[in-house]
């Protein structure tokens, strides 16, 4: 077998393994749904995710010492990740090989020819670095938004996924949704498509990881180049060089991406894998100055703080951020959160979302709670969210912690939020409608949302008795038919009143018996009412699920909605002074 062929097969595996774990990231027992896949597994492979944790926390979160695996193989082997088990690289090289495939042998050198922009990803690593190892609480993990691990898991998860499997509902139940898939689809096709003009696009010119590795693999042990300098410059090794390393003269070892395309095209045997260095020289570090990238270091370092002017962890901080249970503090938690979107896929309400601009760019992509959305609020015994998280931003939790049970019942259950009435938009507030449907969906006991019950007449529900049929009483002004029908009309008189069951156009039927019907006599004057129970919410018992915000019929903006304020992670939002 030739090596092409065996880095053919492993892509085809790696990335079949990472489609499947994308597919299984759904709670249940079935063989499709999670039962103990290691669903993190290339996140924690991922060693910008684990370096960047580091240089944001100080600390190293357990899982991610996997990432020592990959970089010890990169040390020793070269870029292997990149041109054997990366699932974004896999998809760029078919893309790519589409794209290329049908030019003439000169077209395809041109394109495999490397460019100096190439050296841009190294200024982003050094900018996103940067950022992560600002010293002081300012740190922010920012290589999520274009490391390609993250990257990929979250167009997988949250974009494609879910698309195809609107009809055939074995990965999710129910059709799920996600807010601003349109940011994940742009930016995946537009990475995807760029292949089109140039060969692994993002691979050369973007990926932040790739530069990583590359920094990582160029001094590897085991390195591509010339056996000896009988080489006759056909250039046939760059006909399909996928890094645009140049083989043919003084090979780029640091973007070389162990594609072996070269071994494969060369039809003299010149070019070999091995440990001594390329008999025609080598080019081993990044096409960008010590001082360009000091300075873009430098200049993420200064990018941290500028993020942080609008005070959007202070008095500025967006109400309507909320985190999943687990989350940790929104400083820590921004330190620790890459955007890969696994609470997101695992939730089995749909409620986590991928947070939008309204919190800076650093809540792009984020998770947060949105409970207009999906098929309820945050569950009560749900923890799935904590169990998926490569970094821990959102932390494991148990049952017993989130609900405040057993050694956690003197902290009590986890607050994700509170609600909020909006009596302007509530029916039984603001309209006189009848309505406890936030009330009735409460799950917490005691419930937080209570009701007080009062009676008031309405609009034009002053009637004159006109004479007494049975238990219909027909009356002078013409009533909308069937209008108070619905059990929660009384007709009242003096301190009396009884049910309505029915009314036509010019008479009301009341249920059989009560005291009222001493006062029904031709002529009384008598008032039609509404039993109303207006809603209030115990902001002692409340703790954020949502439940009552997804459930309420008001359309549009609902009119009881939750606020991150007094959400356990976060002291400084207590809604109430302690006693």
């Amino acid at each position: 077998m030739k090596i092409v062929q065996a880095r053919q097969i492993s892509q085809v595996f790696f990335f079949a393994m990472f489609v499947w774990f994308s597919i299984v990231s759904s709670l249940g027992e079935k063989l499709w749904q999670i039962r103990g896949w290691p669903v993190k597994w290339f996140l924690h492979l991922d060693p910008l995710a684990a370096i960047g944790t580091v240089l944001s926390t100080h600390t190293l979160y357990r899982p991610l010492l996997w990432a020592l695996v990959t970089i010890v193989l990169t040390i020793v082997f070269g870029r292997f990740f990149c041109g054997w088990a990366c699932p974004f690289g896999s998809v760029h090289h078919f893309v790519g090989y589409l794209g290329r495939h049908d030019k003439s042998a000169a077209r395809k050198i041109q394109l495999n020819a490397y460019r100096k922009a190439q050296a841009l990803k190294y200024i982003i690593l050094a900018v996103l670095l940067g950022m992560a190892a600002f010293p002081s609480v300012a740190a922010t993990l920012q290589v999520g938004l274009l490391d390609p691990i993250p990257l990929v898991t979250r167009s997988f998860d949250l974009l494609l996924v879910p698309l195809l499997d609107r009809s055939a509902g074995i990965a999710s139940a129910t059709e799920r949704f996600y807010e601003g898939a349109w940011l994940v689809l742009a930016v995946f096709g537009t990475a995807v498509l760029l292949n089109l003009l140039i060969p692994r696009f993002y691979c050369r010119f973007i990926c932040p990881l790739g530069a990583l590795f590359a920094i990582l693999g160029r001094f590897a042990f085991w390195r591509i180049g010339k056996r000896s300098g009988d080489c006759i410059n056909c250039r046939a090794c760059e006909r399909s060089c996928e890094g645009g390393c140049e083989p043919a003269g003084r090979i780029r070892m640091s973007e070389c991406v162990l594609c072996f395309n070269c071994l494969d095209d060369c039809g003299h045997e010149v070019i070999g894998y091995q440990r001594r260095k390329s008999a025609t020289g080598e080019v081993t570090g990044p096409d960008v100055s010590r001082r360009g990238f000091v300075l873009s270091l430098a200049g993420g370092v200064f990018a941290a703080p500028s993020l942080r002017l609008a005070s959007r962890l202070g008095g500025n901080r967006g109400h309507t951020i909320i985190r999943p249970p687990g989350a940790l503090g929104e400083g820590e938690f921004l330190k620790r959160c890459v955007k890969c979107g696994k609470c997101m896929r695992i939730c089995p309400t749909n409620v986590i979302q991928p947070g939008g601009i309204e919190g800076g760019l650093e809540n792009i992509w984020t998770p947060v709670l949105n409970n207009r959305i999906g098929s309820s609020g945050c569950q009560l015994n749900c923890t799935a969210c904590g169990q998926v998280c490569p970094t821990s931003a959102v932390r494991p939790i148990t049952l017993d912690e989130k609900l405040g049970r057993g050694a956690f019942a003197d902290d009590g259950p986890i607050r994700i939020g509170t609600a909020f009435l909006d009596k302007n938009r509530c029916l039984p507030w603001a309209m006189d409608k009848p309505c406890i449907v936030c009330e009735e969906n409460c799950p917490v006991s005691p419930k937080a949302i209570y009701t007080q019950e009062l009676f008031n007449m309405v609009r034009g529900g002053v009637v004159t008795v006109k004479e007494l049929a049975g238990d219909s009483i027909v009356v002078e002004q013409n009533l909308p038919p069937g209008k108070f029908a619905g059990g929660d009309y009384y007709l009242a008189a003096a301190e009396h009143r009884s049910k309505i069951i029915d009314n036509t156009g010019s008479s009301v039927e009341i249920v059989t018996g009560g005291n009222l019907r001493a006062n029904l006599v031709p002529g009384a004057i008598i008032a039609i009412q509404v039993r109303l129970q207006r809603p209030f919410v115990d902001i002692e018992k409340c703790i954020g699920c949502g439940v009552c915000e997804h459930e309420c019929p008001v359309g549009g903006k609902k009119a009881i909605r939750v606020s991150a304020v007094g959400e356990t992670r976060s002291p400084d939002r207590r809604l109430l002074l302690e006693r």
